[in-house]
């Protein structure tokens, strides 16, 4: 007599195929997630890039027609941290009043900064005021002489900053303009390896970033 098939073990080598199946479509899911997640840091690193050559060839030329202009006294340029510095002799002495060399000098800039904003949608602009740590012995109240009133550094610092700002966006529009803020960091944050006392400290930095961040974030980056 012939045994009768045992249709449970057809029943379970039918499941266990199954189960393969649904297991071999779950890894192709991740694999194509996996490829297409690492695509899109490709493009994204590669867009980076991009808008990084494009900066660096933009301050190469800020500082090329700086120079030739004999103004290379006023603005230090660091290419390779995007970043430009306006010394302290852009400022008249214990003032925010910007002086007449200096503001013929940030006019140059001005089509510059309308170029890096305009280049993407993502692009930012901090000008920051810095100061040394020299307390300030008297409230300045003449704001038509010394273009702000201040009773400390910080406040200083964020005046100097402003009023270098109002001539960086001449060429922008309000909406462009508003990727272009404005700090004050008073003494808090001297350069290294001089003194805190140092002349040098008094100085409005502009930071120019390819892809906008949070201050906390661009922070907490350089550290």
């Amino acid at each position: 007599m012939k045994d009768k098939p045992n249709e449970w073990v057809s029943i379970s080598d039918l499941m266990a195929g199954v189960m393969a199946v649904v297991m071999l479509m779950l890894v192709l899911s991740v694999l194509q997630n996996k490829v297409a997640e690492v695509k899109r840091e490709q493009e994204k690193n590669s867009g980076l890039a991009a808008q990084q050559q494009k900066l660096n060839a933009l301050m190469h030329g800020m500082q090329k027609e700086m120079t030739e202009q004999g103004e290379e006294a006023l603005v230090g340029f660091d290419i390779a941290s995007g970043k430009i510095t306006l010394r302290d002799k852009i400022f008249a002495r214990g003032s925010a009043c910007i002086t007449e060399q200096a503001k013929d000098a940030l006019a140059r800039l001005a089509p510059r900064i309308q170029e890096f904003v305009t280049s993407s949608t993502n692009t930012q602009v901090f000008v920051e005021g810095h100061t040394d740590n020299l307390a300030v012995s008297n409230p300045v109240v003449d704001q038509a002489r010394f273009c702000t009133v201040y009773d400390d550094n910080y406040t200083l610092s964020a005046a100097r900053a402003r009023e270098a700002r109002k001539l960086l966006v001449a060429k922008l529009n309000d909406q462009q303009s508003h990727r272009v803020i404005v700090a004050g960091f008073g003494d808090s944050q001297p350069l290294r390896g001089i003194s805190p006392s140092d002349e040098r400290n008094r100085r409005v930095e502009v930071q120019f970033l390819t892809h906008a961040v949070s201050r906390t974030e661009q922070a907490a980056g350089s550290e």
